[in-house]
């Protein structure tokens, strides 16, 4: 369908049926406690008011996390980073995009909405091929970008710098980093966050559903000059964060141990998993990650039928890579990384239908 984007999570089947979601790529803890503690004590007075409409605790909590020294006006925040993407095509995209492909559907979606031409440019051994955006970004609207790319993993971030340094306003860059802080040890440094001031056509795109576990109280924020920061605030309805959400997102900022914890689990279980399936499966290639989901090729089995098979017989799901463009022969299915014991129970499922 034309105006569809599939995703992965229990709602994408029969939710009666998923015991364990590997569909979903978000933190592997979970909420942290320190979170659900402050949800706990302020949700009779949260929930009685109206939210604030410009989010500014929660923006300054951002820009403290980010160790940047800049004015509210430089973030908005937004649903869950979805809705950004949105807001995104809608202030920006008119004619013509450019899209590195497979990667995460609602750019592609967001721009069929505004009747924009897609340019779609295949990734290059799992990376993005810099020339050929640069060469094609030509007169367009937009570039979006997104690293860690959804679903293959981190990106080269020379490659990226090459083409932020390469293309000029008007084109506007997305930068999709909602994976970025579940990266392994020294990942962070791929981050652009820090250079944000030295580009006037990048919104740089975070979500602290992944990061921090906030799934249900859908919070995301860009960062950007406050000149694109207007015009993309600009289509943002009224009151579109709720108060618990906002508060959540500040407290969560906060409790960086919980995003360390995690991302010292996600490290050591990735690679447990990954060797795992090398050592113990004929049919199953793990690809090379940094952060919290991986890629696996599949030899004799197609993915659709491996993701109907495990979820009926055992719970599990798995996310079915056929609605990715570029990946749509079902040849890959994508797992997150989740605690071991629940890790172990899909490893054992996939050895012991192994062809």
């Amino acid at each position: 369908m034309p105006n569809s984007c599939f995703h992965g999570g229990i709602y994408s089947v029969n939710p009666d049926l998923v015991k364990l979601d590997f569909s979903s790529s978000v933190n592997p803890l979970g909420i942290s406690k320190v979170v659900l503690k402050a949800i706990h004590k302020s949700i009779d007075s949260l929930s009685s008011v109206y939210p604030d409409p410009e989010c500014r605790e929660l923006k300054k909590g951002i820009l403290e996390y980010l160790r940047l020294d800049l004015d509210r006006d430089w973030i908005s925040v937004g649903n869950g980073a979805i809705e950004i993407i949105h807001n995104f095509a809608r202030a920006f995209v008119r004619n013509k995009v450019v899209i590195p492909v497979p990667t995460f559907c609602e750019y592609e979606l967001a721009s069929k909405l505004m009747n924009a031409q897609i340019t779609f440019v295949p990734l290059k051994n799992l990376n993005i091929d810099a020339e050929s955006i640069i060469r094609r970004a030509k007169d367009s609207d937009a570039i979006y970008l997104c690293n860690p790319n959804n679903p293959t993993g981190l990106l080269s971030s020379n490659n990226i710098k090459k083409i932020l340094e390469s293309v000029t306003y008007p084109t506007i860059v997305l930068l999709d980093e909602s994976f970025i802080e579940l990266v392994s040890k020294g990942g962070m440094s791929d981050s652009i966050v820090g250079k944000i001031e030295e580009f006037d056509n990048l919104v740089i795109l975070r979500s602290l559903t992944k990061s921090f576990g906030l799934a249900g109280l859908r919070v995301g924020y860009s960062i950007c000059n406050p000149k694109l920061g207007k015009k993309l605030s600009s289509y943002q309805i009224p009151w579109n964060v709720n108060g618990i959400a906002q508060s959540a997102a500040a407290c969560a900022l906060k409790d960086y141990r919980h995003l360390t914890k995690a991302r010292a689990l996600i490290e050591k279980e990735r690679r447990f998993m990954q060797s795992y399936i090398k050592r113990k499966t004929k049919s199953f290639v793990p690809l090379v990650s940094n952060v919290n989901y991986f890629l696996i090729r599949l030899k004799n089995i197609k993915s659709t039928k491996l993701r109907n098979f495990l979820l009926n017989r055992d719970g599990i799901l798995v996310r079915d890579c056929v609605t990715f463009n570029g990946l749509e022969s079902g040849e890959y299915v994508r797992v997150s990384v989740k605690k071991h014991d629940d890790n172990a129970l899909l490893l054992q499922a996939l050895e012991s239908i192994d062809l």
